[in-house]
């Protein structure tokens, strides 16, 4: 599970967040609450969260000051703004702070979505990189644990997974989805699928849809729009946004530079 700060002034504002939050993420958030600056720091540090979303006009403290006290103690976390705040300013302190984004309200799930999605991303990648700092010892003797046979019947849960999904990519799919078809709860496949492929199911079908967008936009014949939908995007703007930020180009960028 994810831990996830939400920071807002507004209850309905945090209500609503976190209802798409948990819509697009079904067992994968652990939410926590703070009604000011204050609050969020000392929540943030409490609960040990992972990512927060802050808003910046709060009482008693703003939300780029919280954001300058958490990233104080915690170098790793990430920091998302969700704000009515258009100024430049204000940007150029999130900057500072290395926020990962800087929404504006009210904006789109997708913009949500896939600020979460990196922040779920980053998140793993500092869970391998404890992983790999700690001594196991029981790996060094050689002794046969529990976990060594989770990992044996993973392997066969996430083979079934895998076959689900590589033949399913292109529609609408969803953790929850996955898991009902292989028989087993959304938290227990949720954990199975973090724990032996290291990035969340969301971040892996991405990943995977870039991969078959890729090699459909290597065919000048098909249109940018028509590989969208091939590979399981129904948002034009949302297929070109994701596939920036793993590729780092635009669709149009990549088949330029693989067809020049």
């Amino acid at each position: 599970m994810y831990k996830v700060l939400i920071a807002d002034d507004e209850p309905i504002e945090r209500q609503v967040i976190s209802k798409k939050l948990r819509s697009y993420f079904p067992g994968q958030v652990d939410l926590f609450w703070a009604e000011n600056g204050v609050e969020a720091v000392e929540m943030f540090e409490k609960q040990n969260c992972q990512i927060a979303l802050l808003d910046i006009a709060m009482p008693g403290k703003n939300g780029l000051e919280a954001a300058e006290e958490i990233r104080s103690f915690d170098s790793n976390c990430s920091i998302i703004f969700l704000t009515a705040f258009d100024e430049f300013n204000y940007a150029k302190k999130a900057i500072s702070v290395k926020a990962l984004d800087y929404l504006l309200k009210p904006g789109t799930d997708e913009e949500l979505v896939s600020a979460f999605e990196e922040a779920f991303s980053i998140a793993d990648q500092c869970q391998q990189e404890q992983d790999k700092s700690m001594d196991i010892c029981e790996d060094s003797l050689g002794l046969y644990s529990e976990e060594q046979e989770l990992s044996y019947n993973a392997r066969l849960i996430l083979k079934d997974a895998m076959e689900y999904i590589n033949e399913h990519y292109k529609e609408d799919i969803s953790l929850q989805d996955v898991a009902g078809v292989i028989g087993y709860s959304d938290v227990y496949f949720c954990k199975i699928f973090k724990q032996h492929l290291g990035k969340s199911f969301i971040v892996f079908l991405n990943e995977l849809r870039i991969d078959k967008a890729k090699q459909l936009l290597e065919k000048p014949a098909i249109n940018i729009k028509d590989v969208c939908f091939d590979v399981g995007y129904r948002d034009a703007n949302y297929f070109t946004r994701v596939f920036k930020r793993l590729t780092g180009m635009t669709p149009s960028e990549y088949r330029n530079g693989v067809l020049r």
